[in-house]
């Protein structure tokens, strides 16, 4: 199996807590059986960019101790899953077509909401060794820009392929791997990051055959950009025969895209 070259479990302790705070929040999912709409899996949103915030938190020395263990890699993810779980669990009984906040989208956006801001102001207040006065606005670009060639990539993906079923889902999907390809890209030519996937680092390093001027990294934005695109053209017959299950995986193919892109923007900001 390829993975992450910080991929690290942590201490035992935690992992108990992880694996009982796992099945608990599994075991309530079946039970209640919550709604899976288009809704309810875009409201998962920002749960996506807590996790990933977290993460930098924990990678830039400054997630609060003790419970930095449980904001590293593979733990955020469970960790940010059982909670996301047990909300999504709690509002089973309520409408899952509508955003209000008597429906269950509203409140599993909105406590993801406030995970998420308590998180990006732990990172505003961050003590860390080299902050930099302009990288938060360079943050800010990255994310502008990602806005942007998402909205372009949508328009042509809906004039030459038919991807309206995949609504909210389907774009959250191409405007996380978008995020996730052009900020990888900036952190490769433009920061001095690494990359911490394998895969990803060989897409990185046959983009620096390209010549100079052109970047490393640009290579692999493009094949983000391209790759969230195929994977929503994909999922549409498999949305429409099948909504619930049909979101949720591409509800998870978004976070493997946007958790990883809001991650890289928090780091450039920290570091």
């Amino acid at each position: 199996m390829v993975l992450p070259s910080d991929f690290a479990l942590p201490a035992l302790p935690y992992l108990a807590a992880l694996a009982l705070g796992g099945v608990v929040a599994v075991v309530l999912l079946y039970r209640r059986r919550p709604p899976v709409t288009e809704r309810t899996v875009a409201a998962l949103a920002p749960w996506m960019a807590a996790g990933g915030t977290l993460y930098a938190l924990y990678q830039a020395g400054a997630a609060p101790e003790p419970l930095a263990p449980l904001f590293s890699a593979p733990a955020v993810y469970v960790s940010v899953g059982v909670l996301a779980g047990g909300v999504w669990a709690g509002v089973a009984d309520r409408d899952g077509s509508t955003w209000s906040l008597t429906g269950a989208a509203g409140p599993l956006a909105a406590s993801g909401s406030v995970l998420l801001a308590a998180a990006l102001v732990a990172a505003a207040l961050a003590e860390t060794p080299d902050t930099m006065g302009t990288s938060a606005a360079g943050s800010a670009v990255i994310l502008a820009a990602s806005i942007a060639a998402t909205a372009v990539a949508w328009v042509l993906l809906s004039r030459t392929a038919e991807v309206s079923a995949t609504g909210a889902v389907g774009v959250l999907a191409v405007f996380g791997h978008t995020l996730d390809g052009i900020s990888t890209a900036v952190g490769y030519d433009l920061l001095g990051f690494g990359e911490q996937t394998p895969l990803s680092r060989i897409i990185l390093e046959a983009g620096a055959a390209l010549p100079p001027d052109i970047g490393g990294g640009w290579l692999f934005a493009l094949v983000k950009i391209a790759l969230g695109g195929a994977i929503v053209v994909l999922f549409e017959s498999y949305v429409r025969e099948a909504p619930a299950e049909g979101y949720l995986v591409l509800g998870l193919v978004a976070a493997v895209g946007f958790g990883p892109g809001f991650h890289n923007l928090v780091l450039f900001a920290l570091l």
